[in-house]
């Protein structure tokens, strides 16, 4: 791999980068922040459409949807050309370009002008994610990999959770704060990123990736996407959703031709050769389909159901970060002693048991402590354990892909996140209750096992292969 003239002595020996824990510091702010503007727009949406004359609720949902679509379609091919030109160049780059969308957004004065600043800051969240775990590998030595992995995956997870929580102490003062408080972070992200971030990039010569299987890969995720998130507005029966599903199932097959056929595809078919990225990409889809039920649904149940303010709603939900960051802090240990699939397979579980716990308890009568406090414990649980070893199968690719797959498996959560908050609004469309709530947990349920599946089903097959070879050799032999 060639680290640059930037990158100085070789950074990923036994000792690693000298200062790669203010590496780590610069590269978690960059996830953090990308993460958690997802999900900190949905407890204030109300408040944006009254700033705006009450705007109608199919025009606020672009709010969300814009972000959501752009950060998932730009995603791989921003990872793909970090690794060309440059992955600290890259990350720096799309630091400053969502910095700059939100200072727009914080100044916007209509939804047009929102919602085209929301472009803007997925265009540079798509820029910064990729190349931030990139990053981390050449900065430490392999022995801590697991450890920052960890660390990583699980500030973007925390970001995820803190989302609603923040939104909702922000939005008390002025929903405009949500997009003001990323800009001294990204200020300092720039500042510290360019003295501290050595450069990565792949070999020179290596040629640009294919401009047919970008353009399809972008088209597809898009389609998808803005199908999934106006489907509840449009009705999943509409000529423009099913026209738009059929145009993304067309345009990825398409991609996965060209895939097998072009000389530099933007999506490699040697990066699904390995079982362990590949069940995490299914894995991650699953798992942030149902976080996003979880975290929009339950900021929803609380404002809609229980009348929570604002601010109750978001300290409410606080209890689940919380207890992620003790997980994630811990994720080094925990995969030196249970490995990387137990841990997984455990947290993707415990989202399903959070979700049956909330079936069996909540009802309509606010009951915080006894019905939605254990269940929000549980997600805390759920998210520390399961994020960091899926995001750590990226480091089963070879290094100088590892900013490429990085790409992917972000990808396969946006992708999870849009559909599952989709799926819930569909659900929840009719009065909100408990009883329309209920079908939004028997749906997170059923995902989180389907994780759990995705985690398993390959190591099974792994340990079927091995004993099947012992079978053969020791027939063999006699």
């Amino acid at each position: 791999m060639d680290t640059g003239a930037e990158s100085g002595p070789e950074a990923a020996d036994e000792r690693g980068e000298p200062r790669r824990w203010l590496i780590m510091a610069v590269l978690s702010a960059v996830a953090f922040m990308a993460q958690l503007d997802f999900f900190i727009v949905n407890v204030a949406v109300d408040g944006i459409g009254r700033s705006f004359g009450g705007a109608s609720t199919p025009a606020m949902s672009w709010v969300l949807s814009a972000y959501a679509i752009v950060f998932a379609a730009l995603l791989v091919p921003a990872g793909r050309l970090a690794d060309l030109h440059g992955r600290k160049r890259m990350l720096l780059a799309g630091v400053a370009v969502f910095t700059i969308g939100s200072a727009l957004a914080s100044f916007a004065p209509s939804l047009p002008v929102l919602v085209a600043a929301r472009t803007v800051q997925a265009v540079g969240a798509a820029m910064s994610v990729p190349p931030s775990l990139g990053l981390l590998y050449p900065s430490f030595p392999p022995r801590q990999h697991a450890l920052v992995v960890g660390l990583w995956a699980g500030v973007a997870g925390v970001a995820a959770m803190a989302g609603p929580p923040l939104g909702g102490l922000l939005a008390s003062l002025d929903w405009r704060w949500i997009f003001l408080i990323n800009l001294p972070i990204g200020a300092l992200t720039l500042l510290g990123g360019a003295r501290l971030l050595p450069e990565v990039r792949e070999p020179s010569g290596r040629p640009l990736p294919d401009v047919v299987s970008t353009a399809t890969l972008l088209a597809a995720v898009s389609a998808l996407v803005l199908a999934t998130t106006q489907g509840p507005q449009w009705g999943w029966g509409s000529p423009w959703t099913i026209g738009l599903f059929a145009s993304a199932a067309l345009l990825a097959a398409v991609t996965v031709r060209r895939g097998f056929t072009a000389s530099a595809p933007i999506i490699e078919p040697a990066l699904f050769r390995s079982r362990e990225f590949t069940a995490a990409a299914l894995a991650l889809l699953s798992l942030f389909a149902g976080f996003a039920v979880y975290l929009f649904g339950g900021a929803l149940f609380l404002q809609q159901v229980w009348h929570f303010s604002v601010l109750e709603a978001g300290i409410g939900i606080a209890a689940a970060p919380i207890v992620s960051v003790c997980f994630a802090v811990n994720a080094g240990p925990i995969r030196r002693r249970f490995g990387r699939v137990l841990p997984a397979a455990v947290g993707t579980l415990t989202m399903s048991a959070a979700a049956g716990y909330w079936l069996l308890t909540v009802t309509d009568v606010p009951a915080y402590w006894s019905a939605m406090f254990p269940g929000l414990v549980l997600m805390g649980v759920s998210g520390g354990l399961s994020q960091a070893p899926l995001f750590a199968a990226a480091g089963a690719l070879a290094p100088d892909r590892a900013t490429t797959g990085s790409a992917v498996l972000n990808m396969s959560r946006q992708i999870g996140s849009a559909i599952g908050v989709a799926l819930l609004v569909a659900m929840v469309a009719a009065a909100p209750s408990a009883r329309t709530f209920s079908h939004a947990w028997v749906l997170q349920l059923a995902l989180g096992i389907l994780a759990s599946v995705s985690v398993l089903l390959p190591h099974r097959r792994g340990v079927a292969d091995r004993a099947h070879r012992r079978t053969t050799s020791r027939a063999a032999q006699r």
